[in-house]
């Protein structure tokens, strides 16, 4: 009974938590966010679905990329990964604070990922493009 009880109050963190992400209030989303991992760490895996937790953590990089805490979004995004390595969301946000920071072929890595679990991804596939192109525009600046 204990255990229904904890998943009911995750599954409750969980959903406050993306109504305070779509509702654009960050400091409380990331903190749900926070907390949700937690139990979800302490609890075990069998209180959540890795598809949750991954979706948690990337969220909550999402929050810390807008703060341009690129390093701890980077983190979380590693760890969604971890936690469902098929999800390709948390490729594509790595990807992206990758390519921003100039690590071209890291972010091409991430992209390609990104592509072979979902071929339709459209904004990854142009990255794709983009890091490639940028990639070979340093190359040929730098003698």
């Amino acid at each position: 009974m204990a255990q229904v009880a904890s998943a009911e109050a995750a599954q409750d963190l969980l959903s406050a938590a993306h109504t305070q992400f779509q509702e654009r209030r960050f400091e409380r989303a990331e903190e749900l966010y926070s907390r949700f991992v937690q139990h979800c760490t302490c609890a075990g895996l069998s209180q959540c679905s890795s598809r949750d937790l991954a979706t948690a953590l990337n969220n909550r990089g999402q929050i810390k990329y807008l703060r341009v805490d690129f390093y701890e979004a980077m983190d979380d995004y590693t760890a969604a990964i971890e936690a469902q390595p098929d999800f390709e969301v948390p490729y594509y946000n790595r990807g992206l604070i990758l390519y921003r920071l100039g690590h071209f072929d890291e972010a091409r890595t991430d992209f390609e990922k990104v592509l072979e679990l979902n071929p339709s991804f459209e904004d990854a596939s142009l990255s794709l493009k983009q890091t490639i192109r940028d990639k070979e525009e340093k190359q040929r600046r730098t003698y």
